[in-house]
């Protein structure tokens, strides 16, 4: 049962830039794209407060400064982690996304290319910058990083259960956070691909990668960017399928959590021992014709240690008296 909140409570919140979602059972997961998505189930969700928009460069650097906090993108892999791999590559970096002019077959590698010293400062390796992109969402951050600046805000990350909810925007079976149709009246809802995925993009030059955040129309709760933009973090440990519906009303999960770090691993890596946690809202790099995963029940695996150039986070408070 979510605890009543008085309103200099509520003024407090929103002043936080943060949205109260009331509690309620909903219809998480979908059958009709990817099979981790499937099988929809009903779940049972307390009361929370959500940010309106994900953590931006600028937030992201006021916690950097007040902590002095080092991001794993900036320090230097450990070799005990990655066995087998070649010396010269344990070097800090991250992954950034590079727009190939060809690809030949599904190799992600023609796109994406681990770049040393590319890190929240440097999104793009180099000599790059945050210079006009302060109000973008911050990007190369790996879960350890997000997970340092919820507890630094005194908030948490959403389990992946709340963040659906949150996503529909109170909307129960559409397709998209906003409806059935991707592109209403021919309007873009969302940060996503425009053009053939990877070696075309449509976007006007310097708009291709990440937006401000609020750039696009909020959902029904008034939240931006859910979908789009950059995936975010959950605190859910990843499962390659959600569990099956409960038989009898009784028996609704309620406010399920992904625990299992030992069955998250990566089974085509079982040398690497390396919990993987469940993303949500795809990016500005999901395209019809390669990752249709800009919808709240799309949801995707990613190491704990990995970093990239599409990858944020948002953050949320729950009632007071319930445990993380």
């Amino acid at each position: 049962m979510a605890l009543a909140f008085d309103s200099a409570t509520e003024a407090r919140r929103e002043s936080e830039g943060m949205v109260w979602i009331p509690g309620r059972t909903f219809t998480m997961g979908s059958d009709h794209h990817y099979p981790e998505e499937a099988p929809t189930h009903p779940v049972k969700v307390d009361g929370f407060w959500i940010s309106q928009a994900p953590v931006t460069n600028r937030q992201f650097r006021q916690f950097v400064e007040a902590t002095g906090y080092v991001t794993v993108a900036e320090k230097a892999p450990d070799p005990k982690d990655y066995p087998g791999a070649k010396p010269e590559m344990l070097r800090a970096g991250s992954l950034v996304f590079t727009q190939p002019k060809t690809v030949s077959g599904p190799d992600i590698s023609q796109w994406w290319t681990f770049k040393f010293g590319a890190n929240w400062r440097r999104p793009l390796g180099g000599l790059s910058d945050l210079r006009g992109k302060f109000d973008h969402p911050v990007v190369h951050v790996a879960y350890a990083d997000a997970a340092a600046y919820a507890d630094w805000a005194g908030l948490d990350l959403p389990t992946e259960a709340e963040w659906e909810l949150a996503a529909r925007g109170g909307l129960d079976d559409t397709e998209y956070a906003w409806g059935d149709e991707f592109a209403p009246g021919g309007v873009p809802m969302a940060n996503t691909w425009s053009g053939t995925f990877p070696t075309q993009s449509t976007k006007p030059k310097g708009q291709e990668r990440t937006s401000p955040v609020r750039s696009f129309p909020p959902n029904g709760f008034g939240l931006y960017d859910m979908i789009g933009n950059v995936w975010e973090w959950t605190g859910d440990y990843w499962s390659t399928r959600h569990p099956e519906p409960a038989k009898h009303s009784c028996c609704i999960p309620s406010n399920p959590r992904g625990r299992d770090a030992e069955a998250s691993y990566d089974p085509r890596q079982p040398e690497i021992r390396i919990a993987r946690r469940v993303l949500k809202g795809g990016s500005h790099l999901c395209a019809p014709n390669y990752c249709i995963r800009y919808r709240p029940a799309a949801r995707h695996a990613e190491p704990e240690d990995t970093s990239t150039s599409h990858v944020g986070f948002r953050c949320i408070r729950r009632t007071e008296g319930e445990a993380k």
